[in-house]
């Protein structure tokens, strides 16, 4: 006994056996993320290194070399490159696919600690994980009409990045346009040449006011008393008294060489919207997240937010990019619902028979909701291109129960029972349809075996199309001939079976062109061959490139 013929004569066990796999294609629908592309992740980090008030020229030969040197003899490195703006440096360093980021995480630090950086540095380099394709799905920006900038700089690094970064499936909270406080002393060089006092003394002086070192303990009989230094001078008010040199018995301060401002880090560099000055937001979230679920968390957050912050600071979405993911999947899901109703009705046009068209469809649903499963335990995505990959299969998963279904109509012609003509006509098919659904696998094969970046970008859609080609096969071999065993009706026509004369136009054309193809066999075999020849030839000529422009 035949596979199939076990189905045919268990149909309560069939129908559990589909009812099963609707109901866990149906939970995998509803856990899917959903995503405007793929998640694909490339080992790539980010080395980040300040000199405060370092040229790029000196970033680029005092920090930026010496670490492009030891990391240049890591394993796996496959592209380095790095930036240098006026007292920063930022190296990227992307590896080979085979490399895992953790254990390049470990050779990039160990490099970072082998390096001879300059001492003036506030602190070592950092290191952090970073996704080259992931990009912030939603923008925040920080205004104020009263408070200075610097301080809803503070407000959005101490208290709304952090409450952000608190949301479920939220990687990090970027701040774009940092406007951090800083005193500057801006000195005149007329006052220095009066006194005689360099730049260089200046620093001394600033440095030594700000230095912590512990200042001991009082004991007493009764109690013990930490004596405490504030050695960090906060404001600009305080530098002013700051005493750089004598000159003639007399102290010269810091106040008598220019003027000492309260002002911010980085005063030519900013973030700009609608023509003001913000501080701006960018929320990127984890590897496979759901963008849709993570935006609505963010927004439904935000009302909290501006309730424990100053009513003076303002909070605006400047960009949600949900609201594109959201378009483009219910077009490409339209798109999709609009090719199953086209498949149905075409069969329904040549089948002529409702049953039938029925029988046939529902490998449409049972295909394509069953493939959710499988994405989902394979840590896919409801993205563009699986979905596409969807859209395409319908076409493919209709086939096998069409085929399958009309030699059991052949069978039924002959008159038989519909039992008998789903049982002999599914032990003679079945071999069949298992050739073309694997050969129809093996078309996808070197897709899903793919290497390199564009191997990981077309994986999930070929990997999506060929699991829903193989399902539509499994239910062909089962549901499909169980159905027509209890449920199909054939009617044969009045007066016997439907001649050459019966047939539709379309049937006629063809067979007039099928019978001059065999008259003039040589002349369809030169057509073949130009045909072949004009293919490579229109390949060759048509540009090429990554993606389409």
């Amino acid at each position: 006994m035949s596979p199939t013929e076990l189905f045919i004569k268990r149909p309560v066990m069939t129908t559990l056996l589909s009812v099963g796999m609707l109901l866990f294609g149906v939970m995998g629908y509803i856990f899917l993320p959903t995503s405007n592309l793929p998640s694909i992740d490339y080992p790539t980090i980010q080395v980040t290194a300040s000199l405060p008030g370092a040229s790029p020229d000196t970033m680029s030969a005092s920090v930026a070399t010496p670490l492009e040197k030891q990391f240049s003899g890591i394993d796996g490195l496959s592209s380095m490159s790095s930036v240098n703006i006026l007292g920063q440096t930022t190296i990227t360093l992307q590896f080979a696919l085979s490399r895992t980021i953790d254990d390049a995480a470990l050779d990039v630090q160990s490099a970072i600690a082998a390096t001879k950086l300059p001492s003036g540095m506030p602190q070592p380099p950092t290191y952090k994980k970073i996704n080259p394709t992931a990009s912030p799905i939603f923008y925040i920006a920080m205004t104020s009409e009263s408070l200075p900038l610097r301080t809803v700089n503070d407000y959005a690094q101490t208290f709304v990045a952090r409450r952000l970064s608190m949301i479920k499936d939220v990687a990090q909270v970027q701040i774009y346009g940092e406007q951090k406080f800083a005193v500057r002393v801006q000195l005149s060089p007329k006052a220095l040449a009066a006194t005689g006092i360099g730049v260089n003394d200046v620093v001394a002086a600033v440095n030594s006011a700000n230095t912590n070192l512990p200042s001991g303990n009082l004991d007493g009989r009764s109690a013990n008393l930490t004596l405490k230094a504030e050695g960090q001078l906060m404001r600009a008010r305080f530098y002013k008294p700051v005493i750089v040199a004598y000159r003639n018995g007399n102290p010269v301060r810091i106040g008598d060489l220019g003027s000492v401002v309260d002002s911010v880090e980085q005063t030519k560099t900013g973030t700009f919207w609608n023509g003001r000055q913000i501080i701006m937001l960018a929320i990127q979230p984890q590897p496979g997240a759901n963008t849709i679920e993570v935006v609505n968390a963010i927004r439904k957050t935000l009302p909290q937010i501006r309730e424990q912050i100053p009513a003076a600071v303002a909070l605006h979405i400047i960009y949600d990019r949900s609201q594109t993911i959201r378009e483009s999947v219910q077009d490409v899901k339209f798109t999709l619902f609009l090719a199953i109703a086209l498949v149905v009705l075409v069969v329904f046009v040549f089948l002529k028979n409702i049953s039938a068209t029925v029988i046939t469809s529902l490998a449409l649903p049972m295909s394509l909701v069953t493939t959710f499963a499988v994405m989902y335990a394979l840590n896919y995505s409801i993205d563009a291109l699986s979905l596409m990959a969807l859209t395409l299969a319908v076409g493919f998963v209709v086939d096998d129960a069409i085929v399958m279904l009309e030699n059991i109509v052949r069978h039924m012609e002959m008159g038989k029972k519909p039992y008998d003509a789903a049982v002999d006509g599914a032990r003679e098919i079945g071999f069949t349809i298992i050739s073309m659904t694997l050969s129809l696998c093996v078309v996808f094969l070197p897709v899903v075996l793919m290497s390199g970046m564009v191997g990981r970008i077309l994986n999930e859609f070929a990997v999506t199309i060929t699991m829903a080609i193989l399902v539509s096969g499994a239910v062909s071999l089962s549901l499909t001939p169980m159905l027509a065993s209890r449920f199909l009706r054939h009617v044969v026509p009045a007066g016997g079976h439907a001649g050459p004369k019966k047939l539709g136009i379309f049937a006629r054309a063809y067979d007039r062109l099928l019978v001059l193809a065999l008259r003039h066999k040589f002349v369809t075999v030169l057509v073949f061959f130009a045909t072949l020849w004009g293919s490579y030839h229109l390949f060759t000529i048509s540009p090429k490139g990554f993606i389409p422009s």
